[in-house]
C-alpha cells in the first residue's frame, strides 16, 4: 500500500483521494469594487460587481471571507449590508432587531457627507465542493446610500472588496 505526502498537496491515498494538511490554504479569490453603487431601496438589493466565486476542493474546507466595504449613508439614516451565501444570508446576529445584519452604518452627526469604510472577518463552512457564490447585499432607510462614495456630491470616491480563502480543515 502506497502512501504520498507531499508538503504542497498534502496527503494521497492508495484509492487516489488527495486530503490536504490542516489549515493549509488551498486558494484565494478576490474581487475589488473600483466604482460606485447607490440605492434608496428600503429592501435589501445586490450591490452590482461586487460578488465572487470559489468552488472549494473538499466538502470538509472553511472559507474565509475578507470583506472591506466603503457605506456612505444618507443623513439620519442606516445603510444595512448583508453578506450572502448562495442566496441565504450569512453573518448574522443571534439577536434580530430592524436592522439586524452583517453590518450596519449609521453616519450620526456627519450630516451625510461621511463614507464610512467597515471591515469583516467571517469563516464560513459551505459543505460542498459545488462552486459557491459570495456577495454583499443592502438597503437604506431612508435617501440614498452610496459604496465607494459619499453621500453628499459623490465626492472622495474610494474601492472596496472582497476576498475569499479556502482553507484545509
Amino acid at each position: 500500500m502506497t502512501m504520498i505526502l507531499s508538503g504542497d498537496n498534502g496527503v494521497t491515498f492508495p484509492n487516489s483521494t488527495v486530503q490536504a494538511s490542516a489549515g493549509q490554504i488551498l486558494q484565494v479569490v478576490n474581487i475589488a469594487k473600483t466604482d460606485t453603487f447607490s440605492t434608496s431601496s428600503t429592501s435589501m438589493v445586490d450591490i452590482t460587481g461586487f460578488s465572487l466565486l470559489i468552488t472549494p476542493k473538499f466538502t470538509t474546507s472553511k472559507i474565509l471571507i475578507l470583506i472591506n466595504v466603503n457605506i456612505g449613508p444618507a443623513q439620519s439614516n442606516f445603510a444595512t449590508v448583508n453578506l450572502v451565501r448562495n442566496g441565504t444570508n450569512i453573518a448574522q446576529p443571534t439577536t434580530s432587531s430592524t436592522y439586524a445584519a452583517t453590518m450596519n452604518s449609521y453616519p450620526g452627526d456627519a450630516g451625510g457627507i461621511a463614507q464610512i469604510q467597515y471591515a469583516l472577518n467571517w469563516l464560513d463552512s459551505p459543505a460542498t465542493t459545488s462552486s459557491v457564490t459570495y456577495k454583499l447585499q443592502m438597503l437604506t432607510t431612508g435617501g440614498t446610500a452610496w459604496v465607494n462614495a459619499r453621500p453628499i456630491a459623490q465626492n472622495g470616491t474610494t474601492v472596496s472588496g472582497i476576498t475569499a480563502m479556502e482553507i484545509a480543515a
